[in-house]
């Protein structure tokens, strides 16, 4: 690869001119034919045994050259974008320009990153609204911990009853015939928790494991499944077993168990601690954003269409990803919700631009301090990857340390302006309640049938 020129033609938009040495794009030719014969019929060979200039002669000579490019250009481009210094946004525009005895003459359109211009910064004043952390808050993590300790034992010697969970099979007829969704195998039932139809669950309350039942319920004028509203329904129902959650008293040994606390009271402090560390954490985080949104005002920036496009493909690829590790896909999700990608993108849009715009700015900052990333942040950086994700330290080096060294570069730039903010700790105010909900809501929110599809 021989890089010919590298020239500004626009803002932020280059064009490399490289050629290609003639023997290395001869040897891909002769590649893609060998690749591309074996599903070639030509009169007088065998399948896949013509020579190439035969082929060529019936073709044309150029019928290997797109594929023959395919395979060297990538790595010619980056060798000629590396010689460039240039900071690309975007994936290349190539033009192939001429291919001749010299070699093969390509040109890459490419937007950089566009150099920001950042306003004064100094003593921006911002609010830290910090919640107390009061005794109720400490009982209701005490108890939810309380809740994760908790056993199911199952009840023998007396019926069911509210709060109880009833291991119940049940099939649902209206009329004569069964129906879609109303059958279950061993389902456990909270009673009192409203999640199946009004009329259910208070009907198993006062019957004995082992007994059979049927269970009389009609459904709701306005229940989502239109040939089952207002229907009269049976539920042939039999009660497996009755279930209740034992709870570990809150005390010294609960403290001892769940903790390297030997008393209740220093285990309660401690979860105290934890609740105004975390509070103040998320206290800190919407400072850092709402700073960052005022770098974002005082920044000046010409920011090429790309760098949105490729940000919001990034996000798309994020969030392609957290839906397979919950077992799902993208094109799964799309089906389900009803979306396409377009729709998708556009909702990442605004969140994808203000990402862009984020990175640029801390970036001018970063320039405007000098900030530097030595080896030995670097260093710490790899090493706290490979704790984080449990992870060999060069397993955490195949991270480019050039990426990683922007990410650090732009950490420690917001890092410096908050450090000449002038943040005041003040205490948050409550948030006013959600709007009551209607009546139809409510019964809508409790018409929940009982289906087969709960029970698996």
């Amino acid at each position: 690869m021989v890089l010919k020129s590298n020239e500004t033609i626009d803002k932020n938009l280059s064009e490399l001119v490289f050629t290609i040495d003639r023997a290395k794009f001869d040897e891909a030719v002769t590649d893609a034919y060998k690749k591309n014969v074996k599903r070639m019929n030509i009169p007088g060979f065998r399948k896949g045994k013509a020579p190439k200039a035969i082929v060529e002669k019936m073709y044309g000579k150029g019928v290997f050259y797109e594929d023959a490019l395919n395979a060297i250009l990538p790595d010619e481009y980056e060798a000629a974008l590396k010689e460039s210094g240039l900071d690309v946004v975007s994936r290349p525009e190539f033009d192939v320009d001429d291919i001749g005895d010299e070699g093969v003459t390509v040109k890459a359109k490419v937007y950089t990153r566009p150099e920001a211009e950042i306003g004064n910064y100094d003593g921006i004043e911002e609010e830290r609204e910090l919640t107390p952390v009061t005794d109720e808050d400490v009982q209701k993590e005490l108890e939810r911990v309380q809740q994760r300790n908790s056993r199911t034992v199952e009840v023998t010697d007396r019926a069911a009853a509210i709060d109880d969970t009833a291991n119940i099979d049940y099939t649902g007829y209206i009329g004569d015939k069964k129906f879609d969704g109303g059958e279950g195998k061993a389902y456990d039932l909270k009673l009192g928790s409203n999640s199946f139809i009004p009329g259910f669950e208070d009907q198993i309350v006062g019957h004995v494991a082992g007994d059979e039942f049927d269970v009389n319920v009609t459904f709701p004028e306005n229940y989502h499944a239109e040939e089952l509203k207002g229907k009269p329904a049976v539920f042939k129902t039999k009660l497996n077993a009755i279930k209740v959650t034992e709870l570990p008293e809150l005390d010294d040994e609960f403290a001892k168990d769940v903790s390297e606390f030997d008393t209740l009271d220093e285990y309660k402090a401690d979860l105290k601690k934890k609740l105004e560390d975390n509070d103040k954490s998320r206290a800190d985080n919407r400072v850092e954003n709402k700073i960052i949104d005022k770098l974002i005002d005082l920044m000046t920036v010409d920011v090429p269409e790309a760098m949105y496009v490729s940000e919001v493909e990034n996000q798309l690829r994020d969030f392609d990803n957290r839906l397979r590790m919950q077992g799902m896909d993208l094109s799964t999700y799309l089906k389900y919700t009803g979306m396409d990608l377009d729709g998708m993108r556009k909702q990442f849009r605004p969140q994808a631009e203000h990402a862009v715009k984020s990175r640029l700015a801390l970036e001018a900052v970063a320039k405007k301090e000098n900030i530097e990333v030595s080896d030995e942040d670097l260093e710490k950086e790899y090493e706290n990857i490979a704790k984080q994700y449990n992870v060999e330290i060069e397993r955490a080096k195949e991270i480019p340390a050039d990426t990683l060294s922007g990410d650090i570069r732009v950490r420690k730039a917001l890092e410096a302006v908050k450090a000449k903010a002038k943040i005041t700790d003040v205490e948050k105010k409550p948030e006013a309640p959600a709007p009551a909900e209607t009546a139809e809501e409510t019964a809508a929110a409790d018409e929940a049938a009982p289906e087969a599809s709960d029970a698996e």
